[in-house]
């Protein structure tokens, strides 16, 4: 049973039309799968449909219309949460350390990392679903199985 973790590059694709976002579909097609993203990554997604409308590229309506996709996914629990605790923060601090000073390391970014390295170390994460290429790559570092929907590879340790 494959375990998928989400960071928001990726979530968001399942909810608007972009590339990639048929890597997506199949992702959540795999039978017997679970899929997760963090609590953060649900406000991120909603932030990014509002840059959307902002620039233009999608109503407001349609905003609106995808944050209510979101929530009917975790509430239907095709997504489940993971949620973040004191030791995220602590993760996140040293991941920035590790990386920051000789790559782009943000903040949420961070967490993300360091949320899908917990769920690793409890057994329920196989593939860390990243779009952003940097994350990606600090990430296998880091010993994660990423896969970018932008690319056809699953990048292994």
């Amino acid at each position: 049973m494959p375990q998928f973790f989400f960071d928001t590059s990726a979530f968001a694709k399942r909810y608007h039309l972009e590339d990639g976002s048929d890597r997506i579909a199949s992702i959540f097609q795999q039978p017997d799968s679970t899929f997760q993203v963090s609590n953060l990554g649900i406000l991120e997604t909603q932030s990014a449909f509002a840059m959307k409308v902002r620039t233009g590229q999608i109503t407001e309506a349609k905003a609106i219309s995808l944050r209510a996709r979101v929530l009917a996914d975790v509430a239907a629990g095709i997504v489940e949460l993971t949620t973040f605790e004191p030791m995220h923060f602590a993760m996140a601090g040293l991941l920035v350390s590790k990386y920051g000073f000789n790559r782009r390391m943000r903040t949420l970014d961070a967490l993300q990392l360091a949320a899908a390295l917990d769920l690793r170390a409890k057994g329920l994460l196989d593939v860390f679903v990243v779009a952003d290429r940097i994350l990606g790559e600090i990430s296998v570092l880091e010993g994660l199985s990423t896969q970018n929907p932008e690319d056809s590879a699953v990048n292994d340790r």
